[in-house]
């Protein structure tokens, strides 16, 4: 797909991975609505990429529906959705003093990182498969997930339930979009630079950096953004799940 003029949304767009998609999307030549909770954020982040922002709750049906609306009215059909929102909590299931792991946060991490997830593609998906094709295809949905998926850590249940949610989902809606010519594909990455990573010292970022097998380092957002302007690309990218991790696997702690 040529991005030139094609409309598109990232969720979680004002920081981190999806920033770096934002301004990837926009360098591509397409118009770009970011949607996020951070207003103060998001509209620098909009301004820099000459896109629009719209302050977004991905849990809340109208929220969603009611942005891309707008988003529409301002750019046209959007063909693109990148899923970048989310959020991380490290709870044990059960812990100290014996106290188990509050059902709230666990509920609140499955609502944001794979309910939201999965509302934002089901009401873009229903506006785009109204759309007339563009070549063979309608548009294309890319999904964050995590190695968390694969290799959760002490205290990470309810991130990696919700990150394998994602995962698991991700062939199924591709097999219910493919008739309308709409790819699904997922990205996992593994240890990158966000902003969950930012309070955190410059001895503990390398130290985590070097269980990176190769390069040594932690994630860039632009190398996550690289490879959702593959994706977008390459026609024959769907219903996969994409690791971005250097080849590390995560050990328990």
């Amino acid at each position: 797909m040529n991005l030139q003029g094609v409309a598109a949304v990232v969720t979680g767009g004002a920081s981190g991975l999806g920033a770096a998609t934002a301004e990837m999307l926009a360098g591509q030549g397409a118009k770009v609505a970011i949607f996020d909770m951070n207003e103060e954020i998001g509209q620098a982040q909009a301004a820099k990429v000459g896109g629009a922002f719209f302050k977004v709750n991905v849990t809340d049906e109208a929220s969603v529906a009611a942005a891309l609306d707008a988003a529409e009215q301002k750019h046209g059909v959007a063909r693109v959705l990148v899923n970048c929102a989310g959020i991380a909590v490290g709870v044990k299931t059960v812990g100290r003093d014996h106290v188990p792991h509050p059902l709230q946060k666990f509920r609140q991490v499955i609502e944001v990182n794979l309910i939201g997830s999965f509302n934002a593609i089901a009401q873009f998906a229903a506006r785009l498969s109204k759309a007339d094709p563009l070549g063979e295809e309608r548009g294309v949905i890319i999904n964050t997930a995590s190695v968390a998926a694969f290799e959760g850590q002490v205290g990470q249940a309810a991130y990696s339930a919700s990150k394998g949610g994602v995962v698991g989902m991700t062939l199924p809606i591709a097999r219910d979009l493919a008739p309308l010519g709409i790819r699904v594909v997922t990205i996992a990455p593994g240890i990158f630079w966000t902003p969950m990573m930012a309070g955190m010292s410059p001895e503990v970022q390398a130290s985590l950096g070097k269980q990176v097998p190769f390069p040594s380092r932690l994630g860039k957002p632009e190398e996550y953004a690289l490879l959702a302007q593959g994706i977008i690309a390459n026609p024959m990218l769907n219903g996969e799940t994409i690791r971005l991790d250097g080849a590390i696997r995560m050990s328990p702690k």
